[in-house]
């Protein structure tokens, strides 16, 4: 953060967070999302921003250090369950939801999580 931006936080109350990424960690922006993602080649539909709301969440309401990869991976089969859990994760997530995932949601993905069996082919 620059100073000019700290700056400018002090006299607004802080950052300004898009309403629809509560839990954005620090640097993160759509646009940097969207060019790991083409990176990456994606493209970012609703599914895949929903996936970032949902990890951005769980890693703002858990210590980092204290993360571990099977129970995330198990929370994010729980919470999309609906839409087909896991499985379709990995459909649009080719990655590994918890791996490629993380990278989309500007997180370090827990220790681990390039294991296959947690959702990283990288």
């Amino acid at each position: 953060m620059t100073l000019i931006q700290a700056v400018l936080d002090a006299q607004t109350g802080g950052p300004k967070r898009d309403p629809q990424f509560p839990y954005t960690p620090e640097g993160w922006s759509k646009d940097v999302a969207i060019k790991t993602a083409q990176k990456e080649g994606l493209q970012l539909t609703d599914e895949h921003w929903a996936v970032v709301r949902a990890l951005q969440e769980y890693f703002a309401k858990h210590e980092p250090k204290g993360i571990n990869p099977r129970e995330l991976h198990d929370a994010l089969d729980e919470a999309f369950h609906a839409d087909g859990g896991i499985k379709r994760l990995y459909q649009i997530l080719p990655g590994g939801p918890v791996a490629q995932g993380c990278r989309l949601a500007g997180l370090q993905p827990p220790a681990g999580a390039t294991d296959r069996g947690f959702g990283s082919m990288m």
